[in-house]
């Protein structure tokens, strides 16, 4: 039976198989979009190249009833970013600075308790924190007092739904922290403070560390609670900085899993499948990752990309726990080699975690640059990988 893309990913989430491998990708970066394929959406890039879509939508409602409301101040929301929710304790102000290289903001997240202060430069590709808002120890206190919780527009995610039908699957993402974080408890907590800074506290200060976290997951908590009816698919929760490429199995046993495992166990509880994002090293984790119950994880990069994943292996010690998602390198495979090649690249993925169904092939994480030949490449191949059907 022929699967649409939607039941052919819930499939594989679900740790079925398919009717065909999966093929998809991770976030598309606007300025892939505007270079490469003349401004397209994500939804006509996935149709161009007949690849099972992802529509991501993460829409944030304010509390009326807590004298929540949009920030008035904020622009367009940029690259996963949401509205931001303000009230009269918690406001956002920001301040362009001149700088010769890139667009250069400074934010400052106003409370009764004080002023805390970040800066966040961008380039045509991504942006980066600069200068963190968490400086002192003491700023964690103004955050734990007063920083707004975000909650699921649950109306607005069912109308994306609705609309997106059986052309993919809906993904959103657990909040992270306003201007920039990102879903994990440490990944966000990394933002806010550095990630060196927070991996030198973990000796210096755990207990403070802990306080950190505790006040960042009470927040996702309240979100989690929110998203009750919404018509997601699949919740993004995790973040790099928890990757075996940047702190030991030890510190994750100790400020990663406590934080992020109760946090997968009441996304489930709302009734959402949840997949565990790690760029970055895996193997030394794999089975602490899986232990947390996630229904996916990804990114399973490789060594040529900077991480360490082989993929065979990684579906043998974890592939009957979890969907994989990922395991493509895209910075060899996606530019500056051969259609063979990429055919050949997406032929080794399959081979290794395709058996026995739960894999989605996908890049390692999203891309800046690819050629149009080579992705038509990737997403025919992906097509052709068939259970009980022999390579050609």
């Amino acid at each position: 039976m022929t699967m649409t893309s939607r039941q052919r990913m819930l499939t594989a989430l679900d740790r079925g198989i398919p009717d065909r491998l999966p093929v998809t990708t991770h976030h598309l970066m606007t300025s892939f979009l505007d270079r490469y394929m003349g401004g397209a959406s994500n939804r006509e890039f996935f149709d161009r190249f007949e690849m099972d879509a992802i529509c991501w939508t993460l829409p944030h409602r304010p509390d009326t009833a807590r004298d929540e409301y949009y920030d008035p101040l904020q622009g367009a929301p940029g690259f996963l970013e949401s509205r931001r929710i303000c009230n009269s304790s918690w406001h956002i102000e920001s301040e362009t600075l001149p700088d010769p290289d890139y667009q250069t903001v400074r934010y400052r997240a106003v409370t009764p308790g004080g002023v805390l202060e970040a800066v966040v430069q961008s380039n045509e590709h991504t942006s980066w924190v600069v200068e963190p808002f968490v400086k002192r120890k003491e700023d964690i206190d103004i955050i734990g007092k007063y920083v707004t919780a975000p909650k699921c527009d649950v109306e607005a995610v069912n109308r994306d739904a609705k609309a997106f039908g059986e052309r993919g699957i809906v993904r959103g993402n657990l909040c992270g922290f306003d201007i920039y974080g990102q879903a994990g408890c440490w990944q966000d907590a990394c933002c806010l403070v550095g990630t060196e800074q927070m991996i030198l506290a973990t000796y210096d200060d755990p207990a403070w560390v802990q306080e950190l976290l505790g006040i960042l997951s009470r927040r996702k908590q309240v979100f989690i609670e929110s998203l009750k009816g919404a018509a997601y698919d699949i919740i993004e929760h995790g973040g790099g900085a928890a990757s075996s490429t940047v702190i030991s199995p030890r510190l994750f046993d100790k400020f990663v899993a406590p934080y992020d495992a109760p946090l997968i166990e009441q996304l489930h509880q709302v009734g959402m499948r949840v997949v565990y994002h790690t760029c970055g090293g895996m193997m030394p984790l794999l089975e602490r990752l899986a232990d947390m119950k996630p229904d996916a994880m990804e990114t399973f990069t490789p060594a040529g990309m900077g991480g360490d994943v082989d993929l065979a292996q990684a579906k043998r010690r974890i592939g009957d726990r979890v969907c994989m998602i990922g395991g493509f390198d895209q910075f060899h495979y996606l530019i500056d080699c051969t259609p063979a090649e990429t055919r050949a690249a997406v032929r080794r993925c399959f081979e290794a975690a395709g058996q026995n169904g739960g894999y989605i092939l996908c890049p390692s994480d999203h891309f800046f640059d690819a050629s149009a030949e080579l992705i038509e490449a990737f997403a025919d191949e992906g097509r052709r990988c068939q259970y009980g059907v022999p390579a050609m």
